[in-house]
């Protein structure tokens, strides 16, 4: 049987990391009560300390930054592409 992993809102880490910091509760007793493990909590303490408000980007893990990177390695490829096709258009017309 597979395994399926539970996904968090940004709200709900957010929310978590803020009663864990706030409430003078135990983390193990605050993770029992929303019903998740106690290394989320400590792992989503970390994420927001280290990443601020780039903290929990959304699906794909992704920060602004690595985003701006995906989205430059994809045009660069696109863009070799073309400078490939036109190499070899000037290849077949320049032998005629």
């Amino acid at each position: 049987m597979k395994k399926v992993q539970k996904t968090y809102t940004a709200e709900f880490k957010r929310e978590a990391v803020r009663l864990a910091q706030t409430s003078g509760k135990p983390i193990a007793q605050i993770a029992r009560e929303l019903g998740i493990s106690d290394t989320s909590i400590h792992q989503w303490r970390k994420e927001l300390a280290t990443h601020e408000a780039e903290a929990f980007p959304g699906s794909g893990h992704q920060t602004i930054q690595e985003e701006e990177l995906r989205r430059l390695k994809r045009e660069l490829e696109v863009t070799r592409q073309e400078r490939d096709i036109l190499k070899k258009a000037l290849i077949v017309f320049s032998k005629t």
